[in-house]
């Protein structure tokens, strides 16, 4: 809360009060003087242990780790950086810079006068823990470097890559002493057992291997996993190994022997997407436990759990009628609900890879479902036979659209671009090209002469007619877009509404509409009203997904810790600087709430 007091000082008691513990007594006593929260979100009863946020990293974060004193954290990003933080103070340091990539990992030497990061740039580097200065560059892998660690006594490091192999490195000279090969798919990470004679490392290929760190030889591979393998550690005496894995299990094995001795289940995961029913009295939300959720948007409690699938959920949607929800997973099925009973009603299978996304047509008669495999395949809902399968991505297929008469399918795609498809011969009939990132999502307007795509960097539009870029939006969140607004002059995306400055059609007022001046859009860190800061979301609270309805005025926000808020505004009593863009807003909250709060 610190980093946002000196940025935003008002928010103390905006963003401070609302997500304090609702047993909190003055967050009882003066919640009341928010009066534009109409709901309010779920929070913890009691205070959690959490001491301390360090903030300043501009990308995820993907490791952290305490110095052999305790006196200072190393984390690791992916803004390419490796910063230094003081755990007294949570004062920032030192940055580290020089990787040109990604950083996975960060660990301190065991005497704390070292650090090791490991980067997608394919190196290793080593720097000088009290001065921040680069010692040494490792260089070898032909892959992105997932992790890197020390053996206990120092002289040793062991890196782990994406190109299948663990490497090991003399930290006194910086040279290569030895290349552990042997799995088939990426190492996700390497670690020394306590006195330093076995590496084990973890991998995607859903087994850890044990290594003779003196010899390079493979002893043992450890096979009961189903599912990506993301670390494996060793235990304090060195006879058990325990490994982690995407298959939501924790699995315990003889290190002596290679054999299984425990499966340790019931985690919970991510929650990657939601989505509002037509009536918006229902969110679906796609987790990576596997499961979709139903939950009542008014009062916000959970009504039913879809379990079935074998993969993360990575999206799900409603049918036109609410009747259906159809959920999209890295089991390479989507499967169909009965949202009134919560039971299956069929599987659809056929794809190769992950299902990004599905989306029903608007009569509900098709099912299009987009594909890690690089295609989209068609389905009769009624029958859950495969309809078609449109080809010609040459990458990732990340969502589709129908047109409104059913007659075109748009896909988005990691290839960059928008392709378009006839629906009844699964002819390619269009591509879009412009975009220099991929594409998350496309949508068309309601009258079918436009789509709108959204990438990393920017949303397009696009006239359909001629294949042409008509509008550009610099745009610093990946938006997934939902659909035109009626008049086909704003964009309602998963943050929240865009307004178009260029109307496609001659003579078209494209102010905004009195009914939709009010617009809410959700950042990484903040819930904005027209644009402007309204509440600051505590690390905690911050979005994997999100999901905006703005004719309820209502926000869903999934974390990657697995939570489901709900906030919703209402309009009517929010302060007048954010509904007249001329007025201050500090001035007015100033004026306004702490008056009331008689600060």
């Amino acid at each position: 809360m610190k980093s946002i007091i000196q940025m935003a000082p008002l928010q103390v008691y905006y963003s401070g009060l609302l997500f304090t513990p609702g047993s909190s007594l003055i967050r009882l006593g003066y919640l009341k003087n928010i009066p534009w929260i109409a709901m309010e979100p779920k929070v913890a009863d009691v205070w959690s242990s959490l001491i301390q946020t360090l903030g300043g990293h501009t990308y995820d974060v993907k490791s952290a780790v305490f110095s052999p004193d305790g006196k200072l954290v190393a984390s690791a990003s992916y803004d390419g950086t490796v910063r230094l933080w003081d755990t007294s103070t949570g004062r920032q340091c030192g940055v580290l810079e020089g990787h040109t990539s990604f950083v996975s990992s960060a660990v301190f030497s065991p005497n704390g006068k070292l650090i090791a990061s490991a980067s997608w740039d394919n190196t290793v580097r080593l720097w000088d823990a009290s001065t921040g200065k680069e010692c040494g560059v490792l260089e070898g892998h032909t892959n992105c470097v997932s992790s890197a660690v020390f053996s206990l006594d120092g002289k040793l490091v062991a890196s782990a890559s994406w190109g299948k192999t663990v490497r090991l490195w003399d930290t006194s000279t910086g040279r290569q002493c030895g290349v552990l090969k042997g799995h088939t798919d990426r190492v996700n990470s390497a670690v020394f057992s306590p006195d330093g004679k076995l590496v084990a490392s973890a991998s995607c290929d859903r087994t850890v291997r044990l290594w003779e760190t003196s010899t390079g030889r493979q002893c043992e591979v450890l096979k009961g996993h189903t599912s990506y393998v993301s670390s494996a550690v060793f235990s304090l005496n060195g006879k058990l190994i325990a490994s982690a894995s995407w298959d939501n299990t924790v699995r315990l094995w003889d290190a002596s022997t290679g054999k299984e001795c425990g499966v340790l289940e019931g985690h919970m995961s991510c929650v990657n997407s939601a989505v509002f029913s037509l009536d918006g009295k229902l969110v679906a939300s796609a987790s990576r436990d596997k499961t979709v959720r139903l939950w009542d948007t008014s009062t916000g409690r959970q009504c039913g759990v879809l379990k079935g699938h074998t993969g993360w959920v990575n999206s799900a949607v409603f049918s036109p009628d609410g009747k259906l929800v159809a959920s999209a997973s890295n089991d390479e099925t989507v499967r169909l609900w009965d949202t009134s009973t919560g039971k299956q009603y069929g599987v659809l299978k056929g794809h190769s890879d992950s299902i990004n996304s599905a989306l029903f047509s608007p009569d509900g008669k098709l099912l299009a479902c987009a594909s890690s495999d690089k295609t989209v395949t068609l389905w009769d809902t009624s029958t859950r036979k495969q309809s078609g399968v449109l080809k010609g991505h040459t990458s990732y297929v990340s969502s589709a659209a129908f047109s409104p008469d059913r007659k075109l399918v748009a896909s988005a795609s990691r290839d960059n671009t928008v392709r378009l498809w006839d629906t009844s011969t699964g002819e390619q009939c269009g591509v879009l090209e412009g975009h220099t990132g991929s594409v998350n999502s496309a949508v068309f307007s309601p009258d079918g002469t436009l789509v709108a795509s959204a990438s990393q960097d920017q949303t397009r539009l696009w006239d359909i007619r001629n294949k042409a870029t008509i509008e550009i939006i610099k745009t610093h969140d990946i938006n997934n877009i939902m659909k035109f607004s009626n008049d086909e002059g704003h964009l309602h995306t998963s943050h929240g509404m865009l307004q178009l400055k260029s109307s496609p059609h001659s003579g078209s007022n494209w102010e905004l509409p009195h009914t939709l001046t009010h617009s809410l859009y959700v950042t990484d860190q903040w819930i904005t009203c027209n644009m402007k800061k309204l509440l600051w979301l505590p690390v905690e609270y911050r979005p994997s997904c999100i999901a905006v309805n703005d004719t309820a005025n209502l926000i869903v926000i999934g974390s990657r810790s697995g939570r489901v808020i709900f906030i919703s505004i209402d309009f009517t009593a929010l302060p007048v600087a954010y509904l007249q863009p001329s007025v201050n807003v500090a001035a007015i909250e100033g004026k306004g709430f702490l008056g009331r709060l008689g600060c």
